[in-house]
């Protein structure tokens, strides 16, 4: 998987209210030092994350909030939460075009 985006772009702030997520039952990963690793059990793919991708995916699995889990990741790791927002909604959208989340609610990415 590639490096999350790095363009300094804001997002509107609506864009992500009342997004959630889910990790389907077909997906399992695993945390290691240096990655994460994702297997979707139906097709056999594993992907593999960065460390900052682990963390994203680690804080949507306990905050299943678009809008929360930004505004933790923007806190652990001291960024605006218009770029956490912006990087975290294009790694829901690569990670669910690969079905390996599922995005719901209003206007869902």
């Amino acid at each position: 998987m590639s490096d999350l985006p790095t363009s300094p772009e804001s997002v509107a702030p609506e864009s992500t209210a009342g997004v959630t997520v889910t990790v389907p039952d077909h997906v399992v990963f695993r945390v290691f030092a240096a990655e994460t690793v994702v297997l979707n059990i139906n097709t056999g793919q594993y992907h593999g994350l960065n460390p900052v991708a682990g963390r994203m995916l680690e804080t949507l699995q306990v905050t299943p909030d678009l809008r929360q889990g930004a505004q933790a990741l923007a806190d652990e790791f001291e960024q605006p939460l218009e770029r956490i927002e912006h990087d975290l909604q294009a790694f829901c959208d690569d990670l669910a075009s690969r079905g390996l989340l599922e995005l719901h609610g209003p206007r869902a990415l």
